[in-house]
């Protein structure tokens, strides 16, 4: 995003270059109405000084991450930090999806061309430039993501070709240069061409550089899907290509793929979805959210108008938009809903792709929902260090990596040029610090693996030199820093610059305007001007402190959800009605609200609260519509809830002797494979462990996990491909162990493995999760028995006799009596919720009141039972009582060697009481 674009919309109709200066107009506009906030005494303005040293941090903390990606790993794709190395594809074991970066074209240097030129670094810039066009070569033999190879190497080559091209203008540098790096960009881009060969225009997710989609060479051009942004993020580079060269064929391909989706966009809620079938149209998943799989989309939308001046794209974006705030946006969270049902949540928890939002909203001119969401995920990075990859609603990790990325502090960089406030400075400062605490090793800067326990990933992804350091560098830079003027330029996705006079060079013939073919658009509805910076940013110095302060806390203390539904919005207008998912039933303004709709609350004899409305006792007739609404979203979002209710806890049970049964390990389910609570007699087999022991690449010891439970590590891929791999290999079932060191399900919620967002049908074997604790029980068993024989059921089963009897005469297991006072028990019942750290379900939970607004560990509505009329009945359930069940389990019996046989054999029948009581405590 550009500091040229930030802050507005451009005149529509104007010719481009007097659009062009209207956007440069509006900059100077923001920064000096942001001089009435910088001295704003709630944020104490940052020294020069102080800022010169932050930036020259900056610079070291780059030299550091490019100069070991030169020394230790060019001309490979990318730095591997750990190892000091280079990531080579095929030379290193795959992860997934995430490898399709990489197709041997020195990615990184690449990435990083235009970042040395904004960090002054000129000389360095000519020597890449040059490295660049004497080694890297394009025609490889290798598949690669067509929205990755655009962004980052093509972008990145256009990018470098714009500054190169400035540089040499202006008479001092790369006086040689004659187009290189533009002949490079255009050679890939017929390379990635072939991947639009489809009816519907949306291109396949990947292609070959050198084979394209001819089979069988190409190994790929099969898929079906791609995702909104993978179709929706071509425009800028493939429009700058098409400017660059006169070759036009770029921008068409483009504008086809984004036409189509917004032809296919759903049209009773404006909304696209994650995933589109390139073929048919037809939305595979029908979520609709900012973040990952669409965030870029709505970037494109908005910068293809600022770079080329065609109003149908500012027009889309609004209607987009419009929608967003509508039903995503429910400051200061962002949660992604269903699209034919967009009052409804899809899910209740978001990641951290969302975190570009704010920027955006800043080019759009809509500070206050940016400063509140930005807020947000700053407390969330106070608590975490870092942003974790997804977490949820009350901000738990969800998914705990976090890959360096840069999306967070674009919005800060953006935010601060629009408010000029110094908080912004000292937000930049605090991710300067936690970097080089947290994530600086000797070989560059390490991705961090698990936010919460700090571990490192040996991974640098490019980006990290393409937009973090540069975003970095602009926050503290003042505009005397910088060789040449950042207005000039529109910032891609991955940061790469754009010269804004493309508007005026090798347009494509007039288009039909297919936008307003497709939807009536009240132009009351938009903004057509750029807005007046007064009123985006009123002389109040305490403007963004005041819209900061109620979210300081929000973290740490309560949800939150109340914040700004009840509030008014920024301005005059009444506020937004009450929706169901904001509900709470403690909050008297709510309950008055209810009041005003003709809603009725009343709390019933079994326990349950019905909900009642009378038209006729509404305020108004707009209140008895919206009390109708709310009843209808209400018994929505119930029917929803029921049918994603959790799975209940599993059993691993050690069978094998010594152990005959009685140590049980609490297990969380997966919501594909085996149903246990369908196999009565469940799963039973000896236990392996898989080589590789992720399971994320096809097993190298099949022989050894043939017909046996196989045992694998928690971490790098999706729980589904472990699956996959081991049933494959001719394992009968599955056990996942918690890589997290120390994690117990004595003090964890209980884990669902979620599948992949794919068909998980072919998954026929049972899947299971154990914690750390657990899964190091079951480790050690192994070491020290070898042949150790588990059951996966639906619950224990209690046949520790019959178990012992067969194994008696068993003649391996003669000693066996030997070593009965070793015999552990370990039941823990855990608290009936899921919650996920790499690709699991969202935490749910039951406060006493059929609600968990309330509950401090959550802020999920969880309404669970509504009739189809206008009563809705809500049940109103006790307190959880599963946890004083679990203290009457004995907690630290596996270190208790001296237990008699008695004592062990009642222990293991309080256990499966317990076991039993649990799963009628269910809820």
């Amino acid at each position: 995003m550009s500091g040229a674009a930030a802050g507005g919309e451009g005149r529509s109709g104007d010719s481009p270059a007097s659009r062009w200066a209207g956007w440069k107009l509006l900059a100077l506009g923001l920064l000096s109405a942001s001089s009435v906030l910088v001295a704003a005494p709630a944020a104490q303005a940052m020294s020069r000084e102080e800022k010169r040293r932050l930036g020259g941090q900056v610079l070291e903390m780059f030299d550091h991450a490019y100069s070991n990606y030169m020394e230790h790993a060019y001309p490979a794709d990318e730095l591997m930090p750990l190892t000091c190395r280079g990531r080579i594809r095929g030379q290193e074991p795959s992860r997934g999806d995430v490898d399709d970066a990489l197709g041997k074209f020195s990615l990184t240097l690449i990435d990083t061309l235009d970042t040395l030129v904004v960090l002054n670094k000129t000389k360095e810039f000519e020597e890449a430039v040059k490295k660049v066009i004497r080694d890297v070569n394009l025609d490889n033999d290798v598949v690669v993501s067509v929205f990755e190879t655009n962004i980052r190497v093509l972008g990145g080559l256009l990018g470098g070709h714009s500054v190169a091209i400035m540089l040499k203008e202006k008479g001092e540098d790369m006086q040689w240069y004659n187009g290189e790096l533009l002949r490079m960009a255009k050679q890939l881009g017929y390379r990635l061409l072939p991947a639009f060969n489809t009816t519907s225009g949306l291109p396949y997710p990947r292609v070959n550089l050198k084979f394209g989609l001819r089979s069988p060479e190409a190994r790929t051009g099969t898929e079906t899907d791609t995702c909104t942004a993978c179709a929706g993020t071509l425009i800028l580079e493939f429009a700058a290509l098409s400017r660059f060269t006169g070759a036009t064929v770029f921008e068409e391909y483009a504008r086809k793929a984004l036409d189509f989706l917004w032809e296919k966009r759903q049209r009773s809620s404006n909304l696209v979805g994650v995933t589109i079938n390139i073929h048919t149209g037809d939305w595979v998943r029908k979520d609709s959210g900012v973040g990952a799989g669409i965030d870029s989309y709505y970037e494109y939308l908005l910068k293809a108008y600022v770079l080329l001046g065609d109003d149908s794209f500012l027009e889309r974006f609004n209607t987009h938009y419009d929608a967003i705030m509508r039903y995503i946006s429910q400051p200061p969270l962002l949660l992604d809903v269903h699209i034919h049902k967009p009052m409804l949540n899809a899910r209740t928890w978001m990641d951290s792709l969302l975190a570009f939002f704010p920027g955006l909203q800043v080019l759009k001119g809509d500070i206050r929902p940016a400063i509140e969401t930005h807020e947000m995920l700053y407390q969330v990075i106070k608590k975490h260090n870092f942003l974790p990859e997804a977490f949820t609603t009350d901000f738990r990790v969800h998914w705990a990596q976090h890959p360096l990325r840069p999306e967070f502090a674009e919005s800060t960089y953006f935010l601060y040029k629009a408010t000029g406030d110094p908080y912004y400075l000292e937000v930049g400062k605090t991710l300067i610090e936690n970097l080089n605490k947290y994530a600086r090793v000797p070989c560059g800067f390490a991705a961090m693996k698990d936010v919460r326990t700090g571990s490192h990933e040996d991974r640098m992804d490019s980006f990290f030199l393409a937009e973090m350091f540069k975003y970095l560098y602009l926050l503290f830079a003042d505009k005397e820093d910088l060789t040449f003027d950042i207005e000039d330029y529109v910032f891609t996705t991955e940061a790469h610059l754009l010269p804004l006079w493309l508007s005026t060079t090798n347009q494509t013939a007039p288009r039909k305007n297919i936008t307003t073919e497709y939807t009536e658009l009240d132009d009351s509805n938009f903004d057509w001007t750029c807005p007046n910076t007064q009123i985006l940013f009123p002389n109040d110095p305490m403007y963004a402190q005041n819209i900061r302060e109620p979210l300081k806390n929000v973290v740490d203390k309560s949800c939150p959800r109340g914040v700004s539904r009840a509030e008014e919005s920024l301005g005059s207008g009444p506020k937004p009605p009450l929706r169901a998912r904001d509900f709470m039933a403690s909050n008297p303004e709510h309950l008055e609200i209810l009041k005003k709709m003709g809603v009725s609350l009343i709390h019933l004899k079994d326990g349950r609260v019905q909900l009642v409305q009378h038209a006729i006792q509404a305020a108004s007739a707009l209140d008895a519509e919206d009390g109708l609404r709310f009843m209808q979203e209400m018994i929505e979002l119930s029917s929803q809830q029921q049918k994603e209710q959790q799975l209940p806890p599993r059993a691993v049970q050690i069978v094998s002797h010594p152990f005959f049964g009685r140590v049980v390990l609490t297990a969380g389910p997966a919501q594909f494979g085996m149903d246990l609570s369908k196999h009565k007699a469940g799963t039973r087999g000896f236990v392996a462990v898989g080589k590789p022991y992720n399971g994320c690449s096809e097993i190298t010891n099949p022989e050894a996990l043939k017909e046996k439970i196989a045992l694998m590590q928690r971490g790098q891929c999706m729980f589904a491909e472990k699956a996959r791999n081991i049933q494959k290999a001719g394992a009968i079932g599955g056990i996942v162990i918690d890589d997290n060191e120390g994690s117990s399900s004595d003090t964890a919620p209980l884990f669902q493995m979620a599948g992949d967002g794919k068909n998980t049908d072919d998954i026929t074997i049972p899947m299971l999760f154990l914690f750390n604790k657990e899964g190091s029980i079951l480790l050690d068993a192994i070491q020290e028995y070898e042949a150790v024989e588990v059951l996966l059921s639906d619950k224990a089963k209690d046949r520790d006799l019959e178990m012992e009897s067969m194994d008696q005469k068993s003649p391996e297991n003669d000693s066996h009596n030997q070593r009965s006072e070793e015999i552990a028990t370990d039941l823990n019942l855990g608290s009936h919720r899921s919650e996920e750290g790499g690709g699991l379900n969202p935490p749910t939970e039951s406060s006493g009141n059929g609600f968990s607004f309330e509950n401090q560990d959550s802020c999920v509505p969880n309404p669970q039972e509504a009739s189809s009329s206008q009563i809705s009945e809500l049940e109103e359930y006790p307190e959880d009582q599963s946890k004083t069940e679990s203290d009457s389990s004995p907690s630290n019996n596996w270190d208790n060697k001296g237990q008699s046989m008695e004592s062990i054999l009642a222990d293991w029948n309080e256990d499966i009481e317990a076991f039993e009581m649990m799963e009628k405590d269910e809820l």
